[in-house]
Parts: C-alpha cells; sequence; structure tokens
C-alpha cells in the first residue's frame, strides 16, 4: 500500500471524504449513498491499495496517555475518609487534565511534617474537598499514595456543611463566609 496524500488534512465526523465509486472506505469512515465520510475526528490519510483503487482512512490522534509521577504535584477529590486515610480522586497533574482520573491515598502520617501520631483525617480533610497533594509512591495496585506534609499542600477548596465556599483563616482551619461557623482542615498556604 502506498500513501499518496501529501498534506496533513484534518477530517471530523460527517465531512465528505469522496464519492465511492472513486475512492474505497477505510478505517474511521463509513459510506452512505455513495458518499464516503469521516466517523472520527483525526487526520485524512488516502494510499493506493495494491490493485491500483484508493483508500480513505481517518487516522485518530495518538495522544500519549500522562499519568502522575513520584514527586507530581497532583490535584485531588477526596472522595471518602476513615480514621487511617482519606481516599482521592487525582484529576489533575502538574496542570495537565488527566484523561482518565486515578485513585489516590493520604495515610494520617502524610498529612503533616510535624506531631504525625495525633492527625484526625476528619479535621484534615472531608469528601468533596480539593486537594493539592505531592505523590509519595505508585502505592499498590488500587492507588497512588500522596502527601500534603508541606506548607504549599493541603485543602484548596472546600464547601461548609451549610453548602457554601469557605475561605481559609489558618493552617488548620476554613470559615464559611455565611453562616461564619469554622471547620478544621489542613489548608494548603497559597502562595502569592
Amino acid at each position: 500500500m502506498k500513501s499518496c496524500s501529501s498534506e496533513m488534512e484534518i477530517a471530523v465526523p460527517g465531512d465528505r471524504l469522496g464519492n465511492a465509486k472513486e475512492i474505497k472506505s477505510g478505517l474511521g469512515t463509513y459510506t452512505i449513498g455513495g458518499i464516503v465520510y469521516a466517523s472520527v475526528v483525526g487526520q485524512k490519510a488516502v494510499s493506493t491499495l495494491e490493485d491500483g483503487t484508493l483508500k480513505v482512512d481517518v487516522v485518530r490522534e495518538k495522544r500519549a496517555t500522562v499519568l502522575p509521577g513520584v514527586g507530581d504535584l497532583v490535584t485531588a477529590r477526596v472522595t471518602k475518609i476513615n480514621a487511617r486515610y482519606a481516599m482521592l480522586e487525582i484529576l489533575f497533574t502538574e496542570g495537565q487534565i488527566l484523561r482518565d482520573s486515578f485513585p489516590g491515598m493520604i495515610r494520617a502520617r502524610d498529612v503533616r511534617a510535624f506531631d504525625v501520631d495525633t492527625v484526625q483525617i476528619y479535621d484534615s480533610f472531608r469528601p468533596g474537598d480539593i486537594v493539592r497533594a505531592e505523590v509519595l509512591s505508585l502505592g499498590d495496585s488500587k492507588s497512588y499514595y500522596l502527601s500534603t506534609a508541606k506548607n504549599e499542600l493541603g485543602v484548596i477548596g472546600a464547601n461548609s456543611s451549610a453548602g457554601h465556599s469557605m475561605v481559609p483563616i489558618s493552617w488548620n482551619q476554613m470559615q464559611c463566609p455565611v453562616t461564619k461557623r469554622k471547620e478544621m482542615r489542613k489548608v494548603a498556604k497559597i502562595s502569592k
């Protein structure tokens, strides 16, 4: 099979690619009423088959899946907590949106760098909190091990029990601006 398409042309679903009498439908295409159409977003590739007929394919861009790595800063949402750890869903890594979310875990000993024996997960995180954390290790087969044991790591967004966005007032407290109720969190120090 020889390629005859020299310029890069992007096709989107529904684009007319040619007459079915002149060109054969290939991958990422379909034929209706004698017309070949694109069925996916991708690069149009026209090639010559061994018998001399032309064939059109629409090839999707192969993007590498971004995976969190050890030492990466990630943004995650707390999904559940218990006395020993918080489970999270990793959404971003180093400013890149992940195509798929990955499970993460912050163990009580990885919440802060001091008084690790007195850490209470419930006083550090709540389900729904948005957390900035560092990847410690790839963990077990179920989740990444994460840490918030630096000043700039911790909760960066949280809703109060009344449902309002809270504002940080110290390293371990956030306050609801409507009800003025304070709640415990391991708050990230945002640099200016």
